[in-house]
């Protein structure tokens, strides 16, 4: 107990230093200003790692920023003009937030938000195999933005729970970590959380890169495709260009680089 508390006093210390400045949204804020229509072509842009620019329905959003270093040393860090920032914990690979603009709205915390007029479901999750003793609290971020229902797990390592499907529900595209290590699903993990939200498209992410430094301990991508045999998987390039008209009827996985 007292080591967790020790996590959760840290990191949030680490947080305060990098949001001087920054806009933290608070759980259940109201800002339905400027409604974002709810069609067109939904184009996910990979950073890389955890972090995607999401534009569609006259939105932009950046996920899990982070620093450069390790799994992400050859990278740079991600920047982009956006209407919000969404992270899943404070870890410095996927809550990195000093190059953001000042008054950047950042969702970083469990809750549901109304944000011009798209609704985000911020879901609590252990973020490792040990009840969150090691890595403290991991945020799933559930939201439908034009017409496509996207769910951005983080990167999880903890087995969903019930109550935690249920906020999740069935999503088109599944943005999920697969390379394994103390704070991200295996191969094998990844596989069974696909089979338990059966989406229609899969965007693996958290793994080994050619980019990546030799300490980098994350499994490559490969080892998760190998378990999806019958699968069409789509690799190459950087960007996603998807509508709620063009979803594939069965599932697919998309691979950037």
């Amino acid at each position: 107990m007292r080591r967790r508390k020790l996590i959760q006093l840290a990191q949030g210390g680490l947080l305060g230093t990098l949001t001087a400045g920054l806009a933290i949204a608070p759980a259940l804020s109201q800002d339905r200003t400027k409604a974002a229509p709810n069609t067109g072509p939904l184009t996910l842009q990979w950073f890389g790692h955890m972090s995607f620019l999401i534009s569609g329905g006259g939105l932009r959003l950046l996920t899990h920023p982070f620093r450069p270093s390790g799994c992400t040393a050859g990278l740079p860090a991600p920047k982009a003009d956006v209407d919000y920032v969404m992270i899943s914990s404070r870890l410095l690979d996927e809550g990195y937030l000093e190059n953001l603009p000042n008054k950047t709205k950042v969702f970083a915390e469990p809750g549901s938000y109304d944000f011009k007029g798209v609704n985000l479901q911020g879901i609590r999750m252990d973020h490792d195999r040990v009840g969150g003793r090691r890595f403290g609290r991991n945020v799933a971020w559930r939201w439908q933005q034009a017409g496509i229902r996207l769910l951005h797990l983080g990167s999880a390592a903890a087995p969903i729970l019930p109550d935690q499907r249920i906020l999740m529900g069935r999503p088109d595209v599944l943005i999920l970590p697969v390379g394994g290590g103390d704070k991200g699903y295996s191969a094998a993990e990844a596989q069974a959380v696909v089979t338990e939200l059966s989406p229609k498209i899969v965007v693996p992410t958290y793994y080994r890169t050619a980019t990546s430094s030799k300490t980098c301990t994350l499994a490559p991508v490969d080892e998760f495709l190998a378990l999806f045999p019958n699968v069409k998987v789509n690799r190459g390039g950087s960007t996603l260009e998807v509508s709620a008209d063009s979803l594939p009827s069965s599932l697919s996985i998309r691979v950037f680089g």
